[in-house]
């Protein structure tokens, strides 16, 4: 670990909102799609920069349930980017010792698409470093909602007692990231001060820290800032100091 984080508290999960490419191309005079590349670059160099500083599990939003709004265009250059990401993904996660999980509505997406998914996953289950969730047509309100259906078809299927049953673990239980823990530290890039529809149940009480770095920028400076402003923090989970 680098001199600027000895004695630091690392934190166990970290989740970032990746945000900013597109302003990364325009500021050079590139295509969006040049941003979106160079931000598939920064998820591979956060992803090995997470490992190396000990954080057990990273979760990224590569793209929302809101996001099939952009151009045709743009969605399926994004698509096309996702397709050679999850490739390359498989090699550097096996180097890694990474175990990849996917969060999100799969059922959206072409069938050799969900089958590169369920590849990677399979591929890397067993690996016991790093856990890397990479949301893709991911939204929070769409995790709760899938939960209540998949909830619903239970309890008609074998009723349990509601008030007894349901408790807050319970629910998270039935959420795209059941048995991952909540993220300790919640990264914004680009500057904007908004959630996005990330995570909305699972960071109820993670630390948010906004940088004006955009995404494709993002190197192991810039992390090395976010945890440090975290070690920062005074974390009470809405408890008082005695």
């Amino acid at each position: 670990m680098g001199s600027r984080l000895e004695g630091k508290k690392i934190p166990e999960h970290i989740a970032i909102i990746l945000d900013g490419n597109g302003r990364w191309a325009k500021r050079r005079g590139l295509p969006r799609v040049m941003g979106h590349r160079a931000g598939c670059d920064a998820v591979e160099a956060a992803l090995r920069n997470c490992g190396k500083l000990g954080v057990k599990y990273l979760t990224v939003y590569g793209f929302s349930t809101e996001n099939w709004k952009r151009s045709e265009e743009e969605v399926s250059a994004l698509m096309g980017l996702f397709r050679m990401y999850l490739n390359k993904l498989l090699d550097i996660a096996k180097g890694e010792n990474c175990k990849c999980l996917m969060i999100g509505d799969r059922t959206r997406f072409a069938p050799d698409m969900i089958e590169l998914i369920d590849r990677v996953e399979e591929e890397t289950k067993e690996c016991d470093g790093i856990t890397f969730l990479f949301a893709i047509n991911y939204g929070g309100r769409d995790d709760v909602r899938r939960a209540v259906k998949k909830m619903m078809k239970d309890y008609a299927d074998n009723p349990f007692d509601i008030d007894e049953t349901v408790t807050e673990q319970f629910v998270a239980g039935y959420l795209d990231t059941a048995g991952i823990p909540d993220p300790d530290l919640l990264i914004r890039t680009s500057g904007e001060l908004r959630i996005s529809n990330f995570l909305i149940w699972q960071i109820a009480y993670s630390e948010i820290y906004v940088t004006d770095t955009l995404w494709p920028d993002f190197d192991m400076e810039a992390l090395e800032d976010a945890i440090i402003a975290y070690n920062g923090r005074d974390r009470r989970f809405g408890g008082r100091k005695a």
